[in-house]
């Protein structure tokens, strides 16, 4: 009987080619690292889903740690393809659909179900302009991965806020919520505002600090307290989260000016180069 499932090609490299006994079973022999980064990414679209399901049902500390473990997921899963060099056409595709769920859907569900219902069909508006916002925002990533004539130094900044910091900002209201702001119809509105505001954000050409290409040593004689400090930052994470996301959403925030003023000194230097 003729399996029902086609073979996993993680890179499309054979999807013009008439699949034959040698194509087939070169192609069943993936080893297991090649699988292991995409059952992180799936789990982290589960994670992202459930967030959904809690928002519905009401419970909001749920819904926003599904979220938060979420981008756990999303922030390792690259890392653990590069170490485990088995990064693919098929991750990287897979892993932009993620994103677009975890931190473009749930979110703007979480909102609406949490705060924007009150402000009725304008924050309905809102939470789909968010999700809008996250999709537009992840599609020109995608596309500007793919300039080669881009200098070296735009590596360390984004245009625009990326989704995972859109919606740990976006979700500022809601914590303010948990922490005991009063849930009432102006709170909403305020909320419904901010909401537009982060998916403004999120697609404009404000140039923001980039993680990924953080290479500076730490000196061996300060590792062991910088060790203590993680150690200290987590542990208020975990005992008071809504107060630790909502100080990590106004650090980034304030930190937009700062991204905005070095990108124009590295810009400067640039154009007086070219």
């Amino acid at each position: 009987m003729e399996n029902p499932f086609p073979p996993f090609d993680p890179d499309g490299d054979d999807q013009e080619t008439p699949p034959t006994e040698d194509t087939t079973v070169r192609l069943r022999d993936i080893p297991l690292r090649a699988i292991f980064p995409n059952l992180l990414t799936l789990l982290a679209i589960c994670s992202g889903l459930t967030s959904i399901r809690f928002a519905i049902e009401g419970r909001i500390e749920l819904a926003v740690a599904a979220i938060i473990l979420a981008g756990i997921l999303d922030g390792i899963d690259g890392r653990v393809a590069r170490f485990l060099k088995s990064t693919s056409r098929f991750g990287a595709e897979m892993d932009s659909l993620a994103d677009f769920v975890n931190f473009g859907v749930a979110p703007a569900m979480l909102l609406y179900f949490t705060l924007l219902h009150e402000a009725r069909s304008i924050g309905w508006i809102a939470a789909l302009i968010y999700a809008s916002c996250a999709c537009l925002r992840l599609a020109r990533f995608n596309v500007m991965l793919d300039n080669p004539h881009a200098p070296e130094w735009l590596t360390r900044f984004f245009t625009g806020v990326p989704a995972p910091a859109g919606a740990v900002v976006a979700l500022l209201p809601v914590y303010l919520l948990l922490i005991g702001v009063e849930e009432t119809e102006g709170y909403a509105w305020l909320a419904t505002g901010f909401t537009l505001i982060s998916s403004f954000f999120m697609v404009s050409n404000v140039p923001t600090f980039s993680g990924k290409n953080i290479t500076a040593k730490i000196r061996r004689d300060i590792v062991l307290p910088v060790m203590i400090i993680a150690v200290f930052l987590a542990a208020l994470l975990f005992s008071y989260p809504w107060i630790m996301l909502t100080v990590i959403a106004l650090f980034y925030l304030a930190s937009i000016p700062f991204s905005m003023r070095n990108w124009g000194r590295y810009n400067a230097k640039y154009s007086a180069k070219t």
